[in-house]
């Protein structure tokens, strides 16, 4: 009996106050540790190899880039800090109250500026597309820089004040030792659910809805001016082409973004789980997981559809970005 009280306390020498670890099966357990580890080891490898391509390479520093950067970083370390709740998935933990709160304060802020970059992309996308000839006066690397810098102040600013009460007295809400508790009250659990994302969504698909509408349009255009000039052989179908990647690729950007983050924040709402005791139940590990999955696929349809990209990961493997002039190379 002793044995048993041992194995299903977090901290077995304090019996009465300590909390007590989910009893999931070891198959299950085992199975979450390594697909989460599998996720961050992978989020962060692939962002790294964004942040060391784009900070290198001189031909890289353009307005999109910066922002791809932005993205690369924030998503980098969520990657990071997905090695925390692998720590708590037995539902146990022992890092201490001011890391648990510290903890869920990086997480907001990191997440925040993941979405809040995103949005920046798609606004960058729209004017590029739908306003060519005025993009290199209003979409500059300073104006990108400001932009950058805002969206990270944001990030940091909001949550602060969303955890106000839970900075100021760590673990204030914790039952027993061994827990990690950060609640919101429900009026400000309905603020973040509609600026973390309700709001950026909405922004998200109707720039991408925009965007999509002109290109194709363009290329209908193109391939009209084609069919006029008589070339329609071998040319309409590098149009049919680009009106299929113009929409092949937004799609995967808007139905990515859809898929990772709606169901966590759907469970949000209705009040089923919160971010810190998402590990207690399987169907809500599968939820946080697609959450965190976001930021392990954003590098993939955002620089792997880059050719660049390719060139440059071939330059970090081989070592030579560590010749001497290797960041003036061109790649592009």
């Amino acid at each position: 009996m002793e044995t048993l009280e041992e194995t299903e306390l977090c901290f077995p020498q304090l019996l009465n106050t300590s909390c007590t670890r989910s009893k999931v099966p070891q198959f299950e357990t085992l199975f979450t540790y390594i697909v989460l580890s599998s996720v961050s080891l992978l989020t962060v490898s692939l962002n790294l190899l964004v942040v060391i391509s784009i900070s290198h390479f001189k031909k890289l520093h353009t307005p999109t880039n910066l922002l791809l950067l932005s993205l690369a970083v924030s998503d980098f370390f969520v990657g990071l800090l997905m090695l925390f709740q692998i720590i708590f998935i037995d539902g146990c933990w022992f890092l201490g109250d001011l890391m648990c709160i510290l903890y869920q304060y990086l997480l907001y802020i990191i997440t925040s500026a993941s979405v809040g970059t995103m949005v920046l992309i798609s606004v960058d996308r729209y004017v590029a597309i739908c306003d060519p000839l005025h993009y290199s006066t209003k979409i500059t690397q300073k104006t990108v820089k400001i932009w950058v810098c805002l969206c990270w102040i944001y990030s940091v600013i909001y949550p602060g004040l969303n955890l106000k009460d839970n900075l100021k007295q760590p673990g204030r809400y914790n039952s027993c030792f061994g827990e990690c508790v950060v609640l919101l009250n429900y009026v400000m659990g309905i603020v973040d659910l509609i600026f973390s994302f309700i709001v950026p969504i909405i922004l998200i698909v109707l720039l991408y809805m925009r965007v999509f509408v002109v290109a194709v349009s363009q290329a209908r255009v193109m391939r009209s001016h084609i069919a006029a000039v008589r070339l329609q052989g071998s040319m309409k179908v590098t149009a049919k082409k680009s009106e299929l990647k113009a929409a092949r690729t937004l799609g995967v950007v808007v139905v990515v973004f859809i898929m990772c983050l709606c169901p966590y924040y759907c469970v949000s709402l209705t009040g089923l789980a919160s971010k810190d005791t998402m590990f207690n139940a399987s169907s809500a590990v599968f939820v946080l997981c697609l959450f965190y999955l976001n930021s392990c696929i954003n590098p993939m349809i955002y620089a792997f559809f880059y050719p660049w990209f390719r060139k440059s990961v071939k330059f970090i493997v081989t070592l030579k970005i560590l010749t001497s002039n290797s960041h003036e190379a061109n790649i592009l």
